[in-house]
């Protein structure tokens, strides 16, 4: 009885998604993430692409094209999101500040304290802010849907020494990226920023043209950089590795609003699967690096008090020259704050 149940049940689900699969959708998103399947954005993509398709009973296909296939960088794919050749598109708070500079905020260092801020932070008013400033910068054609994660955290990694104060980090070569808020910042800590191209920085750390980085565990260890001699990892978590989700303003405003309501909670769904994704598969990589003779340092709170202070002119060199820079700074610390009060409102009750 039970087997022939399950067995009809199966049936129906396949004719049920058959059914869908036969009725040629009203609207396609064509979606777009330049890393791979191993990335927390094809995860998201994924959970994405199977509620939407779902929730809106086959009425929105969702074409998954993961790598470069469509575009390459930051500045070309939100390009292609503007002329509508593109719908969806993830990028880093770096991939997206030749355009949208102000979204350098989430680089920030040490204003959002661990996960439970963070996530609350950017499932608010925070980013629905910085979508009504994108929208306007672009004409009313580039949406920010919502913000996830790509890595977890950023931490200073590095082939010298262990780093348990910012003194620690003088003299050493860090690589950034080409923006100028991570170079300022680690200028502020004392160090030497070089911009090196993601390709080039494991033969970079390998031949001693950068002595560290500041990456997530999952890039360290994905890129092998252990490998090319990095064996210091310290956990300040300067920075949440914030994932922008953008879509074409004019793709989700021609659909009808119960469709619109799908999408919204489909990236409500993805945004989910990505603040999860890095939390798990951190574990194993902070596990295989210190197998493999890694040191792993975790500040005091007094010492990241201490990375914190450091830093703090980094506050107001964005403010004073980035676009939007004093408007999205205040935005983001007033989330902060009342997010903070809100844990630890609820934390008081839960204790007891």
């Amino acid at each position: 009885m039970l087997k022939g149940t399950l067995k009809s049940l199966a049936t129906a689900a396949l004719l049920a998604t058959s059914a869908i699969a036969a009725n040629a959708a009203d609207f396609t998103i064509r979606a777009t993430a330049n890393s791979n399947e191993n990335d927390e954005d094809y995860d998201g993509l994924v959970v994405f692409k199977n509620y939407v398709e779902s929730a809106s009973n086959g009425a929105i296909a969702v074409e998954l094209f993961i790598g470069t296939q469509l575009c390459s960088n930051g500045a070309e794919c939100l390009q292609g999101v503007a002329d509508g050749s593109i719908d969806v598109y993830i990028s880093t708070s770096g991939g997206a500040a030749g355009i949208f500079p102000y979204v350098q905020v989430l680089d920030l260092p040490y204003l959002m304290a661990d996960d439970r801020v963070a996530e609350h932070v950017l499932s608010g008013d925070f980013t629905r802010t910085m979508r009504d400033m994108a929208l306007a910068d672009s004409g009313d054609k580039i949406r920010l849907m919502t913000i996830g994660n790509t890595g977890g955290w950023r931490n200073f990694a590095n082939t010298k020494r262990r780093v348990q104060k910012p003194e620690d980090l003088s003299g050493l070569k860090i690589r950034t990226v080409v923006a100028d808020l991570p170079q300022e910042l680690v200028k502020a800590l004392g160090a030497s920023p070089t911009p090196i191209p993601w390709p080039e920085l494991f033969t970079s750390i390998q031949t001693g043209v950068v002595d560290g980085s500041k990456n997530g565990i999952t890039d360290i260890m994905g890129m092998k950089f252990p490998d090319a001699g990095l064996q210091y990892v310290t956990l300040d978590g300067h920075a949440y590795m914030g994932a922008l989700w953008w879509m074409s303003n004019d793709k989700f405003m021609a659909m009808p609003e119960g469709l619109r309501t799908v999408v919204v909670d489909g990236f409500a769904e993805l945004q989910q699967a990505t603040f999860a994704s890095p939390k798990r598969k951190s574990i194993q990589a902070y596990a295989d690096f210190v197998a493999g003779g890694g040191d792993l340092y975790v500040p005091s709170p007094s010492e990241k008090a201490a990375f914190k202070q450091a830093a703090a002119p980094v506050y107001d060199w964005f403010k004073a020259n980035v676009d939007g820079g004093d408007k999205i700074f205040n935005a983001l610390t007033d989330a902060v704050a009342a997010a903070e009060g809100d844990i630890n409102a609820g934390r008081a009750k839960d204790i007891q």
